[in-house]
C-alpha cells in the first residue's frame, strides 16, 4: 500500500493532502501525560522502547494522522556523544555548557550508537505496529540548533552563547560542527534503517542566524547531511525544517538538497509558494497558536494554508509544534477542516 506523505515527498500532489503535526506525541494528550507520570525522567521515557512506542503511536490512534513521528529529542546526540544532559521540570533541558575549546575533550568523536540502541529499537517497534499507509518520520537536530544549546547549557531567548563562541573562535566552532554532522548523519541513517520511512531535519534557531552566518551554519551543515544520509541510503527522503529562514529559505532548499521544506508560521505565503513550493513539495504553515485558539479563527487560517499550497505537492502541518494547552477539540476541528469531512 502506498503512503501519501512519501509519494508528496516525492513529487505527488493528493487531495486532500496527508496531515501531521510536529510534537504530535506530547504533553496536549492525556494518555501521554498519563503515561509519562508512570515512566520516571524524560529521558527515561525515551530511552524505553516499549513507552517510546506507546507514545509515538497515540496520536496515530486517536487522531488517524498520516505520519508518525518518532517520539524522542534532539538532544539525544550530544547526550551520546558524552556530553550531560538532563531534563529539569518545569526547566527543560540541562547540559554542561561547553564555553571554549577544553570543552571539547569532554566530547566523544563518535557518537554511542549502544546509547542510542533504544531508540533504534522504538523505531522497528513502531513500524512493525503502524497501519500500512501511515509513513514513520526519524528526526534529528540541526547541527547548528543542536550546538547553541550545547554551548550554553540549556535554551536561550537569542543564542547569543553559541554566537559569540562562532564569531570568536570560528575555528573552534567548526569542530563542532564536524562533530554534530558526522553523528547526525550517522543517526539518521540508523533511523532509516530500522524502519523510518523518511526523516526530518530541525533546525529550529535558523533564524538567529544573520546572511553569511546561515550560509556557514545552517546551509552547509545540512547539505553535508543529506549528502551523507543519500551516500548510505540511497534515495532516502529528508525534509529540511529551518525555522525563522524567511527570504534564504529558497537559497536552502536548492544548495542542502532536501527533498521538501518544512514552513514556518511567519513565512509569506505567497513567496514560499511561488519561490519555494516551486522547486520542492512544502509542509506547514499554520500558527500554532491559532490552532490553540480555535473557533472562526482556527477555520479561516486552515483555509488560507489549504488555498496557497494545496494545488501542489503539500503536506499539512503546523508552522512549528503543537503547544501543550492545545485543546484536542482544536485538533479534530482542523483535521474536519483539512481533510473537508
Amino acid at each position: 500500500m502506498d503512503k501519501p506523505i512519501i509519494n508528496v515527498l516525492g513529487g505527488s500532489s493528493r487531495k486532500p493532502p496527508p496531515v501531521w503535526l510536529m510534537r504530535q506525541a506530547g504533553r496536549y494528550l492525556p494518555e501521554y501525560r498519563a503515561l509519562r507520570e508512570r515512566a520516571g525522567g524524560f529521558l527515561d521515557l525515551v530511552y524505553n522502547p516499549e513507552l517510546a512506542a506507546e507514545v509515538t503511536l497515540q496520536p496515530i490512534r486517536r487522531f488517524g494522522f498520516d505520519a508518525a513521528i518518532l517520539f524522542s529529542d534532539v538532544l539525544v546526540v550530544p547526550h551520546a556523544l558524552g556530553q550531560s544532559v538532563t531534563f529539569a521540570a518545569g526547566e527543560g533541558p540541562l547540559l554542561e555548557p561547553i564555553s571554549d575549546r577544553t570543552g571539547f575533550e569532554r566530547l566523544t568523536s563518535d557518537i554511542d550508537h549502544g546509547i542510542l540502541a533504544p531508540v533504534y529499537e522504538t523505531v522497528r517497534r513502531v513500524r512493525t505496529a503502524l497501519p500500512p499507509a501511515v509513513a514513520l518520520l526519524g528526526f534529528c537536530g540541526a547541527p547548528w540548533t543542536v550546538a547553541t544549546y550545547m554551548v550554553a547549557g540549556r535554551g536561550t531567548p537569542d543564542q547569543a552563547p553559541a554566537r559569540l563562541f562562532a564569531y570568536r573562535d570560528a575555528a573552534a566552532f567548526d569542530v563542532l560542527m564536524d562533530v554534530l554532522v558526522e553523528a547526525s548523519a550517522s543517526y539518521l541513517v540508523r533511523q532509516l534503517r530500522s524502519g523510518a520511512d523518511a526523516v526530518q531535519i530541525f533546525d529550529t534557531w535558523a533564524g538567529a542566524l544573520p546572511p553569511a552566518e546561515f550560509a556557514r551554519w545552517c546551509i552547509a551543515p545540512t547539505k553535508r547531511i543529506v549528502t551523507m544520509v543519500r551516500s548510505q541510503v540511497p534515495g532516502a527522503k529528508i525534509i529540511g525544517f529551518p525555522r525563522g529562514a524567511g527570504s534564504q529559505l529558497p537559497r536552502y532548499v536548492v544548495e542542502t538538497g532536501v527533498d521538501a521544506a518544512g514552513l514556518d508560521w511567519m513565512i509569506d505565503k505567497d513567496f514560499a509558494r511561488e519561490r519555494v513550493q516551486s522547486t520542492v513539495p512544502v509542509q506547514g504553515n499554520l500558527d500554532p497558536l491559532v490552532l490553540l485558539a480555535g473557533g472562526v479563527a482556527l477555520d479561516r487560517a486552515v483555509d488560507a494554508v489549504m488555498e496557497a499550497f494545496a494545488e501542489r505537492p503539500f503536506i499539512f502541518n503546523l508552522g512549528h509544534g503543537i503547544l501543550p494547552e492545545t485543546p484536542i477539540a482544536h485538533v479534530e476541528q482542523m483535521l474536519k477542516r483539512v481533510r473537508g469531512s
